[in-house]
């Protein structure tokens, strides 16, 4: 079952490169949860949570290059939620591979709550400057 759903009314941002990378991460992180809460392997969840993590990384970066390309003036704001988010997410990669921690449904959670908060927040308020 999908952890989360993307919609345009939740999640449109009317900035195409946005919106279908968000699409991607959305389908990324539910194929994570539906590993780590079945019976799936844990080098599949280990595998799985690399590439989320590594699709993260580089959506983040295109969305800033993207801010700082039409001088978008949340872009300082914009960026420190998104190394708090890489910095939760590369401590739990680390434990995960150490064996020192597994990717739960809270964790799922977790960044589900993240994601229905930070793109209405953040990620909506940047489509005129970047559409401009």
């Amino acid at each position: 079952m999908a952890l989360i759903t993307w919609n345009v009314a939740q999640h449109g941002t009317n900035v195409n490169f946005a919106d279908d990378e968000h699409k991607i991460l959305f389908d990324k992180l539910n194929k994570l949860y539906d590993l780590a809460t079945g019976e799936a392997a844990r080098a599949d969840i280990g595998a799985q949570l690399d590439d989320l993590i590594s699709y993260v990384v580089d959506h983040f970066t295109h969305e800033e290059k993207e801010m700082e390309a039409k001088g978008y003036a949340g872009l300082a704001g914009h960026k420190g939620e998104h190394e708090a988010l890489i910095g939760i997410c590369a401590g739990l990669q680390t434990k995960f591979h150490a064996g020192e921690a597994d990717v739960t449904e809270e964790v799922g959670q977790m960044v589900k709550g993240w994601l229905d908060s930070h793109i209405p927040a953040y990620d909506m308020p940047y489509a005129d400057a970047l559409n401009s």
